[in-house]
């Protein structure tokens, strides 16, 4: 099936597809991991206690 030019102004959705989503969420991970890093780093060196 081959849409018009006039068909294809009206087509709505797709906007998030779920590689997107993954992507996304990849992001706030790897933010979140970095976070943990970094204050458990912090933390042994408060500490004095490194391995």
């Amino acid at each position: 099936m081959k849409l018009e030019d006039k068909e294809l102004l009206v087509v709505y959705g797709g906007a998030f597809s779920a590689a997107l989503l993954t992507a996304i969420v990849k992001v706030f991970t790897t933010i979140i991991d970095f976070g943990k890093g970094i204050g458990s780093s912090i933390r042994r060196a408060k500490t004095k206690n490194y391995c």
